[in-house]
């Protein structure tokens, strides 16, 4: 049965080490009220990437590359909507970010995560309550919910007041351990 670990145990147990995304195993899905929030406009994305560092000292650092347009929504109108000018912007920013700047441990199991999401040429500082469990001594999961108010990143397209802010992203991520540690937190910017 697997638990929670705490940032504390991280720290002990995992510094230097760095953790791959197996995109077999994970998700990245969003979720947005439409029709005033009559209708839950849901989707995901196919591709993304990430990573997990901690570094010598223990400090985690998360990382979450996500092809924007990648988007799926199972409505290919509304898709090709969501990768224009008026949301994601895919032909000038194919790539949504984020990066952790800080995690906390809210001692009951949950990882407070907070840090930048950049989409569609904007930035904006993001939080999210974060489970992580060790499946094995190789592999971890964890499981992040965050929500975020897609105008500040300057997708404002909404008639009438139609789309209700804020967006939800949840991510699912299976990583697994590399072996090689010597580059952790080398390629981080």
């Amino acid at each position: 049965m697997s638990t929670a670990v705490t940032q504390h145990q991280m720290v002990e147990g995992w510094a230097g080490s760095h953790w791959q995304l197996d995109r077999a195993q994970s998700s990245a899905e969003f979720r947005v009220e439409h029709f005033w929030g009559l209708i839950t406009v849901a989707g995901h994305f196919d591709r993304f990437d990430g990573t997990l560092d901690v570094d010598a000292d223990g400090t985690p650092l998360i990382a979450l590359t996500i092809d924007a347009a990648s988007l799926d929504t199972g409505n290919a109108t509304r898709d090709r909507h969501l990768r224009s000018v008026d949301f994601f912007a895919v032909t000038e920013h194919p790539e949504v970010h984020f990066n952790s700047s800080d995690v906390t441990d809210t001692d009951d199991g949950v990882l407070q995560v907070s840090g930048e999401l950049e989409a569609a040429g904007k930035r904006i500082p993001i939080s999210a309550d974060a489970r992580l469990r060790p499946l094995d001594q190789q592999t971890i999961e964890i499981e992040a919910t965050a929500t975020a108010d897609h105008r500040q990143l300057g997708m404002t397209w909404s008639p009438l007041g139609m789309l209700r802010p804020p967006a939800t992203l949840h991510v699912k991520a299976r990583l697994a351990r590399r072996t090689n540690t010597a580059s952790a937190g080398g390629d981080r910017q």
